[in-house]
This record gives C-alpha cells, structure tokens and sequence, in this order.
C-alpha cells in the first residue's frame, strides 16, 4: 500500500483534533470488549460442552459470534467513515 491512510480525514471539520482522539478512542475501547467477550464466550462454551449442558453452549456460541461480529464492525468502522466522508465532499 503507497501512501494510502485509513484513518478519516477530518480537515473540514473545526476541532477534528479532538474528534480524531474521541473515534480513535471509542474505537479502542469497542475491540477490547470485543476480545474479552471473545475469550469469555469461547471459555464458556467449551465448560458448558465439556459438562453436557448444550443450552449454555449453543448460549455461548451466539454470543461469540455477535462479538466476532462487533470486532469486525468496529475494524471496519474506519474505512466506512472515510466512504461518507467522501461521498459528503462530493455533495
């Protein structure tokens, strides 16, 4: 990748230094939880596999998946801002 950055451009906007640090941190914050939700559905549903209890594990297994999902939406937050805010410029 030349010299392509990800991250939105906030130029246009008045206090984009203080934005930049408020998504980058929200953003941040959205992929911890997403990981620890990760690891404690992942240890969940191996405990409740192991024990027979197929109700908490099929529990389990859903809440893994809308965390995978929360990590894959906050990864891809970044790229769909800089679409908006290039199709905003365009307007």
């Amino acid at each position: 990748m030349t010299g392509m950055d990800i991250f939105p451009d906030f130029g246009a906007v008045g206090v984009s230094c203080d934005l930049r640090a408020i998504v980058g941190a929200l953003l941040m914050y959205v992929l911890i939880f997403a990981v620890l939700a990760i690891l404690i559905c992942v240890v969940t549903w191996a405990i409740a596999s192991t024990s027979g209890n197929y109700q908490s594990a099929m529990r389990a297994r859903t809440g893994l998946l809308v965390a995978v999902g929360a990590a894959a939406l906050a990864g891809a937050a970044v790229a769909w801002m800089n679409f908006l805010i290039g199709v905003g410029q365009q307007l």
